[in-house]
């Protein structure tokens, strides 16, 4: 299996620790900014949106990091990470889904502001604006994490748990004045003992 996407992507990270996860070998190529650029023909001939990452298992492709994450628990049997029950399954794919939407949508503004310092970020009352909806992103999760007393989707680590916990990395990585949030440093330290969180929470 390839894995294409350099490594200091969050987005190429969840998939990285999937794969730790599940024991599975694969080799992984740069690309991206500093790397070989996505708007070469190869790399959208394989994903025409020019994003990382790309999955090549065989000959089936696959690109959109949580989709690439539900494929390799399916595959790969990966019920350990994503259960079979339904219920439990719809779970998974509910936090799944509110990473990628909700959470990601809050923080965008203020992190590409605050930690990449990126042009056309700058705007201070995006900024704060961004700051408080990533801050009640936050307190949602907390909420849940109280509810189960261990993980997102429930008492057992799953693939939530590693797109959801890239992200909250990210809200601890960046300045900016925001209350104590015990249940997310909590949290953090039960995802800090498993070995793909070691291997992959900071971008390299």
């Amino acid at each position: 299996m390839r894995i294409l996407g350099k490594a200091s992507s969050i987005n190429v990270r969840k998939v990285l620790w999937a794969c730790d996860e599940l024991n599975l070998r694969y080799t992984r190529e740069d690309w991206g900014a500093g790397f070989r650029p996505t708007a070469e023909p190869d790399f959208l001939a394989l994903n025409p949106n020019g994003q990382v990452p790309v999955v090549v298992d065989g000959d089936f492709v696959l690109w959109e990091s949580n989709s690439i994450l539900r494929y390799l628990a399916n595959q790969y049997q990966g019920e350990c990470l994503y259960p079979r029950s339904a219920r439990e399954r719809a779970r998974v794919d509910q936090w799944l889904d509110w990473q990628a939407t909700d959470l990601n949508s809050a923080w965008r503004y203020a992190f590409m502001a605050l930690v990449r310092r990126a042009p056309g970020y700058q705007d201070t009352a995006l900024i704060e604006a961004s700051c408080q909806a990533w801050l009640g992103a936050m307190l949602v999760l907390q909420a849940r994490l109280a509810e189960t007393g261990a993980y997102v989707a429930g008492e057992r680590f799953s693939l939530a748990d590693i797109a959801i916990g890239l992200s909250v990395l990210r809200w601890r990585a960046t300045e900016f004045e925001r209350p104590a949030l015990p249940g997310i440093d909590a949290y953090c330290d039960r995802l800090s003992r498993r070995a793909g969180f070691s291997a992959w929470a900071e971008p390299r």
